[in-house]
């Protein structure tokens, strides 16, 4: 896949320098943002039906505020996986994302993990998703993350779907073990999944390690969860082995004053959703500043330039 195809739908924009305190020679990172408000993530999804998401108090627009300033002092240009009911809703706000330089990316429409449809259903989500993002931004995305990381073993049939809708680039693979999500065996590094009528370029989350197992320091409830030091330390490693780093955050965790779900959530899902969130702008704004990051496109682009082909994976090698 040429690097003009990969990325998603972006706004004509000066060259990135990424981070405007890093090293322009420096590893380029992925800096990626899962648009969906406080009350259509997992933790809630089983207690809010999304007939019931108009009834709350939405609060995305502002958080994107936040974050946008966040991106700019740091001089970063990021991806934006958004939801296509966030863009039906806010498309203003979504195009004001592209104006900017941003990517602007998919995150399907309605927040439902994959394994909880059949293909058709899932189908039609993405369409859904890709028509509304088509007409706020004039062109669909091509790159796609599904929410709550829900391509694994058993939904991999998922990617025929998203290549055969329009989508390039994928960024959904968490190769780590979760109850929920993740391939642990997975590949690790950016590569291109061969399907049954092209290619994907997958960009699977970043993982670490802990204690000699593998864990997950790249953003989210992670982030806000540990010290600031592991991510450093997660992100620092994959660059000294050449790999760039994908990092992945939602606009409502840079919101402390968002209403409080308590009688929504079990005691676990109350602290995964609200632990830390005062803390986390700064935490934010300070790996921004530490670290070189671009969009997803860019952080493909330059690894391409880097080292040549990506390496070619089969669905029974995942």
């Amino acid at each position: 896949m040429a690097p003009a195809e990969i990325g998603a739908a972006r706004a004509k924009a000066p060259p990135a320098s990424a981070n405007r305190n890093q090293d322009a020679g420096a590893i380029v990172n992925a800096m990626t943002i899962d648009v969906e408000d406080y009350f259509q993530v997992g933790v809630f999804q089983d207690r809010i039906r999304p007939d019931e998401w108009d009834r709350f108090d939405c609060r995305v627009e502002h958080n994107l505020d936040r974050c946008l300033a966040i991106l700019e002092e740091g001089g970063v240009r990021a991806t934006f996986f958004t939801l296509g009911w966030v863009a039906e809703r806010y498309p203003a706000a979504i195009r004001r994302l592209a104006e900017l330089g941003h990517e602007v990316a998919s995150h399907g429409y309605g927040h439902r993990p994959i394994w909880q449809l059949d293909r058709e259903a899932y189908r039609e989500d993405i369409r859904r998703s890709q028509g509304v993002l088509g007409e706020v931004l004039g062109a669909a995305p091509t790159a796609y993350r599904a929410p709550c990381f829900s391509v694994r073993r058993d939904t991999l049939w998922a990617l025929d779907c998203l290549f055969e809708e329009g989508i390039r680039v994928d960024s959904s693979i968490f190769p780590v073990g979760h109850p929920e999500y993740g391939i642990p065996d997975a590949e690790t590094r950016i590569h291109r999944i061969a399907l049954a009528d092209g290619e994907l370029v997958e960009f699977p989350m970043t993982v670490g390690s802990l204690l000699g197992k593998k864990a997950a320091f790249c953003g989210g409830g992670w982030f806000r969860l540990f010290p600031y030091a592991l991510t450093r330390r997660s992100l620092a490693g994959s660059n000294r082995k050449g790999e760039p780093f994908v990092f992945y955050l939602h606009p409502w965790e840079l919101d402390p004053d968002q209403p409080r779900l308590d009688d929504r959530a079990t005691a676990t899902g109350r602290f995964r959703h609200y632990v830390n969130l005062a803390r986390n702008p700064a935490k934010f704004a300070r790996l921004v500043s530490e670290f070189r990051f671009g969009t997803l496109g860019e952080a493909i682009e330059d690894r391409i330039a880097r080292t040549g082909e990506l390496p070619l994976v089969r669905f029974a090698e995942i």
